[in-house]
C-alpha cells in the first residue's frame, strides 16, 4: 500500500530537506497544497529526483475554477485527484440551501475535470457537519454535487462532533482518499492546536481501519498534521503506525 504525506504540514520546513526525509521513510506519495505550484516543473524534479509521486493534490477554489491552468498543473506533475481543500470563513454558506448551492458550483466545476478523466474531491474540516434543519452541510453538499469524491479527514469529522464510522460507511462509495491524522488527548499539545501524530491520540484508527479498507473506495492514504512542531517525529510515527494497521 502506497502511503502519502501532506506537504502542508511541513509548511514551516524547507522542501528540499523534507523530501528526501519522507521517502528515507518509505513515503511513496506527497499530497501537495497551494504555495507549492508556482514552479510546477521545479517541484517536479524535486519528486522525482526522490522516487515521489503528487497523485492527489490540493487546488484552491479560485484555481479550480480556472479549468485549463490545473489541468495543466496536473499534467505537469501527474496529477490523478484534485481536492478542493478548505472554504474560507467568508465563503461557507449559513444555511441548507447555501450548501445546496455550494455542492451544485462543486459539481459544476468538477465535471470538466472528471471528462479529462481527473478525480474531483472535496476535503472536509469540522464546519462541514454542523447541521441545518437535522441534516449535516457535508451531506448537502455531497446530495448536490453527485461528481464530487470526498477526502476524508477523519480527526475533523471526529471535531465536528459526527460518528466518523456511520458517516463513512454511509458514503463509501463517495471516498477516494482518507487523511490519517490525530486529535490529542483534552488538555493535551496545545502548541500543535491540539492535534497528535497518527496513532498517538484519541481517534479510533484500529477500529475505523478495517471499516476504511473494506466499505470505502479509498485508494489513497495520506499521513498529516496541522501544526507539528517536530517533523521528523511526526513523520516517522505517522508511517510506522499506518504500515501498522496493515493493508
Amino acid at each position: 500500500m502506497d502511503i502519502g504525506f501532506q506537504l502542508y504540514s511541513a509548511r514551516n520546513y524547507r522542501l528540499a530537506e523534507v523530501l528526501p526525509k519522507i521517502a528515507a521513510l518509505g513515503y511513496t506519495q506527497a499530497e501537495g497544497y497551494g504555495a507549492l505550484y508556482t514552479d510546477p516543473k521545479a517541484l517536479r524534479a524535486q519528486l522525482d529526483a526522490n522516487g515521489l509521486s503528487m497523485p492527489t493534490a490540493h487546488i484552491n477554489l479560485a484555481d479550480l475554477e480556472n479549468t485549463d491552468k490545473t489541468l495543466r498543473l496536473a499534467e505537469i506533475l501527474g496529477i490523478k485527484v484534485v481536492v478542493c481543500p478548505w472554504l474560507a470563513p467568508t465563503e461557507r454558506p449559513i444555511s441548507a440551501d447555501g450548501w445546496k448551492r455550494f455542492g451544485e458550483r462543486l459539481q459544476k466545476i468538477g465535471r470538466p475535470f472528471q471528462d479529462a478523466g481527473i478525480g474531483f474531491g472535496y476535503h472536509n474540516h469540522d464546519f462541514e457537519f454542523a447541521t441545518y434543519g437535522g441534516r449535516c452541510a457535508m451531506d448537502l453538499l455531497l446530495e448536490a454535487a453527485p461528481v464530487v469524491s470526498v477526502e476524508a479527514d477523519v480527526a475533523w469529522i471526529v471535531r465536528g462532533k459526527a460518528d466518523p464510522a456511520a458517516w463513512l460507511e454511509k458514503n463509501g462509495d463517495r471516498i477516494i482518499a482518507v487523511h490519517v491524522k490525530d486529535i490529542a488527548p483534552p488538555g493535551e499539545n496545545g502548541a500543535e492546536d491540539g492535534w497528535a501524530d497518527a496513532g498517538h491520540g484519541i481517534v479510533q484508527w484500529k477500529t475505523l481501519w478495517p471499516l476504511i479498507r473494506t466499505r470505502t473506495k479509498a485508494g489513497y492514504f495520506i499521513a498529516e498534521h496541522d501544526n507539528p512542531s517536530d517533523i521528523d517525529r511526526f513523520a516517522s510515527r505517522s508511517i510506522a503506525f499506518i504500515k501498522s494497521l496493515g493493508a
